[in-house]
C-alpha cells in the first residue's frame, strides 16, 4: 500500500516536477559562487562577523530590519530600495540565501527576493553548520558590493492581502495551509484579537518539514547539542506530509506574521507546486480583523492600562535597583 501510494504520488508531482528547485545544496552554492552569483546572509549582524561564507552579504537580521515591528509587513518600499541598494543587493541578480540550518529566516529572505520580481533565487537549507562542516571558505570580514540605484516592483503572484485572502475562502480551486503550532490552530494560543484559524485551512507546523520537528524544543532543553534534527526531510517523506494537497492548485500558506510560511512555502515549491503564495499579513492580520471569517474562534482583549502598570513597575524596580548597585560601589 505505501509503495502505490508513493507512485501514485509521484504521477500527482509529475506535471511540475522539472520546476528549478529552490532549495539547494553546498556543492550548488560552491557553483553559483564560482559564477559570480551573490550569497545573501540574513542572520543578526553579529552571527555573520562571528563567521561567514566568504564573499557573503548581510543588511543584519533580514526579518528585523525589513518588516515593520508593529504590523510586521514589508516597510515601505523605498525604504528597502535604500537599504538593498546599499548593499548591492539587486534581487534581479542570481541569489544565493542562507542562515542557520533549517531556520526560516532565508526562507523569508527567498520570499523577499521573489516579491520584488526576483526569479534566480536558491536556499541553502543546511546552512552555515553546514558548509563549516564541510571546510569550506568562511571569513569574518566584512563583504562589500557596490551600491546600487534600486528601483523595485512588487509581485502580486506570490503574496494576497487580508480582503484576497477572503475573497477565496470556499473557493474549491484553493487550498490553505497554517503552518502555526497545533495550539495556534485550534485557538488555545492566541496571538491577536482572536484565536482560531482561517476556514477550510490545513494545520501542517513548519517544523514538520524538518527530519526530527522536535528538534528546537530538544535544544532549548539541552537534549542535544545541534541542529542536525532541523535538515529537510527526504522528498518521499515531504510528499507523503502534504499528500492531502494538490500541487496543481493555488496554495495559500500563512502562519502569525508569515515567516515561518515562507519556509513552507519554498518547500512547496520544492515539491513542484506551481502556484504558491504567501499570506504575508497572516493571523496577525486575519485575527485582528473582526469581520474576517474564522474557526475555532477564541477573543482576548489588549488591556493597554495594565501594560503600561506593569512596565512602570518594572521600570521603577530597575531604577532602584541601579540606585542599589551604584550605591554599593561607592561603598568600595
Amino acid at each position: 500500500m505505501t509503495r502505490l501510494l508513493l507512485v501514485l504520488l509521484s504521477l500527482l508531482w509529475a506535471p511540475t516536477a522539472m520546476a528549478a528547485s529552490p532549495i539547494v545544496d553546498a556543492q550548488y552554492v560552491a557553483d553559483a559562487i564560482a559564477r559570480n552569483a551573490l550569497v545573501w546572509d540574513v542572520r543578526p549582524a553579529d552571527a555573520y562577523a562571528k563567521g561567514h561564507i566568504a564573499g557573503a552579504i548581510s543588511i543584519g537580521d533580514a526579518a528585523r530590519v525589513l518588516r515593520d515591528e508593529n504590523t510586521e509587513d514589508f516597510i515601505a518600499t523605498d525604504r528597502i530600495e535604500k537599504m538593498l541598494g546599499a548593499a548591492g543587493l539587486d534581487p534581479k541578480r542570481e541569489i544565493i540565501v542562507y542562515g542557520s540550518r533549517g531556520s526560516w529566516n532565508p526562507y523569508f529572505g527567498l520570499y523577499t527576493v521573489q516579491y520584488f520580481g526576483g526569479s534566480n533565487v536558491r536556499v541553502y537549507h543546511e546552512g552555515i553548520e553546514d558548509w563549516t562542516a564541510a571546510g569550506r571558505a568562511i571569513s569574518s570580514e566584512v563583504s562589500r558590493l557596490a551600491p546600487i540605484a534600486l528601483k523595485l516592483e512588487v509581485n502580486p503572484t506570490v503574496a494576497v492581502t487580508t480582503r484576497e485572502m477572503m475573497a477565496r475562502l470556499n473557493n474549491p480551486n484553493v487550498q490553505i495551509v497554517d503552518a502555526r503550532t497545533p495550539k495556534e490552530f485550534t485557538g488555545e494560543d492566541i496571538r491577536a484579537i482572536r484565536g482560531g484559524h482561517i476556514p477550510g485551512a490545513i494545520n501542517i507546523p513548519y517544523e514538520q518539514n524538518w527530519v526530527d520537528p522536535e528538534t528546537a524544543g530538544k535544544l532549548a532543553r539541552k537534549q542535544v547539542t545541534s541542529n542536525a534534527g532541523m535538515s529537510l526531510k527526504s522528498m518521499d517523506d515531504l510528499k507523503r506530509l502534504y499528500s492531502k494537497l494538490d500541487p496543481s492548485k493555488e496554495t495559500i500558506v500563512y502562519c502569525q506574521s508569515g515567516v515561518r510560511a515562507s519556509e513552507t512555502a519554498g518547500v512547496l515549491q520544492h515539491l513542484g507546486f506551481s502556484n504558491v503564495k504567501v499570506y504575508d499579513s497572516s493571523w496577525l492580520g486575519y485575527g485582528n480583523t473582526l469581520d474576517a471569517p474564522a474557526e475555532n474562534v477564541n477573543v482576548t482583549f489588549f488591556n493597554v492600562g495594565l501594560l503600561n502598570s506593569r512596565l512602570g513597575a518594572l521600570q521603577n524596580r530597575i531604577d532602584q535597583l541601579e540606585k542599589e548597585l551604584a550605591e554599593a560601589k561607592g561603598k568600595k
